[in-house]
């Protein structure tokens, strides 16, 4: 079995960078970062390879330091009124081999010492793959249906994201998936505990969530032409 690489430190990390989120603190605490966010992460990143391929063969997990599967630690503020450099989560995206962003399909996940989160399925997509989703559940409700209520998926999951208040040009009023239509996002996550992460069988009970999500992860797929 394979134990979680996850401590104590990595909650008692994000707890400083929470009170001190400016990079003076961060250059003087980047040792800590190191070893006790930045290691784990990226030998779960690691374990899970072999775990996701049981699931398909086409989901890649890149444990490298830099252009990998670990989200950077450092904020995009260009925008944002939010001016602290540093995120307070650690984060990694397993996405499709031919993924090329973080809008590409693919598996989540997300810690802190406030929560740890899974996700499944396409954040954000480009206008074209959207489209194509819906198309795709449009003209097969009742294999989305099913992926929907796959039993351990509807057990562990729901879906989030953003939606459409009104039905999208195209589609009938009266259509049998008229809320799944209206999403701007499909994506299906499932929220833990923070100790959570300290459980010996963590990298088990990762796979068997990511496992539950495969006949939704695998419309998604056909939906876009994807190998799954």
């Amino acid at each position: 079995m394979a134990h979680t690489p996850f401590t104590q430190e990595f909650f008692r990390f994000y707890d400083q960078l929470e009170a001190n989120n400016d990079r003076s603190w961060f250059q003087e605490n980047k040792e800590l970062y190191e070893d006790a966010v930045r290691t784990p992460m990226l030998s779960f990143i690691e374990a899970m390879g072999p775990k996701l391929a049981d699931i398909s063969k086409h989901i890649v997990a890149d444990p490298r330091k830099s252009g990998g599967s670990m989200f950077r630690i450092y904020r995009d503020t260009r925008f944002s009124k939010d001016k602290t450099p540093y995120k307070t989560h650690a984060a990694c995206q397993f996405r499709h081999v031919m993924g090329k962003d973080v809008h590409a399909p693919g598996f989540y996940m997300h810690a802190s010492q406030r929560e740890v989160v899974f996700g499944a399925g396409i954040w954000h997509p480009d206008a074209p793959s959207l489209a194509k989703i819906r198309q795709y559940i449009a003209e097969n409700p009742e294999k989305w249906q099913q992926a929907l209520d796959h039993a351990p998926f509807a057990e562990l999951f729901e879906q989030a994201g953003e939606s459409l208040k009104r039905l999208p040009r195209g589609f009938p009023a009266d259509h049998p998936m008229v809320e799944e239509l209206k999403r701007k996002d499909f994506i299906a996550m499932r929220g833990l505990m923070p100790p959570d992460l300290l459980r010996e069988d963590l990298i088990e009970e990762v796979s068997r969530c990511f496992a539950a999500c495969r006949p939704y992860m695998k419309c998604l797929c056909d939906a876009l032409q994807l190998p799954f």
